[in-house]
C-alpha cells in the first residue's frame, strides 16, 4: 500500500526545504494538509499537485 500522508519533517526531507517552510506553505493554503488529532500531516497528492505548479510556473 502506497503512503498517503506525510509528517511535516518528511515533507521537508522530499522537497529539501526547512520545516518552517512547509509551515509557510501549509499556513498560506499553498500546500494542502490535514489535521488528525493535534498535528498535521500532508497528503502525498498534495505534495505532487504543489510541485506540479511550480514546474508550471516554471515553464
Amino acid at each position: 500500500m502506497d503512503r498517503k500522508l506525510y509528517r511535516v519533517e518528511e515533507v521537508a526531507r522530499i522537497m529539501q526545504i526547512g520545516r518552517s517552510k512547509v509551515f509557510d506553505l501549509m499556513r498560506t493554503g499553498e500546500l494542502a494538509s490535514v489535521k488528525i488529532g493535534g498535528s498535521r500531516r500532508v497528503p502525498a497528492r498534495a505534495i505532487d499537485s504543489y510541485l506540479d505548479r511550480l514546474m508550471d510556473e516554471a515553464a
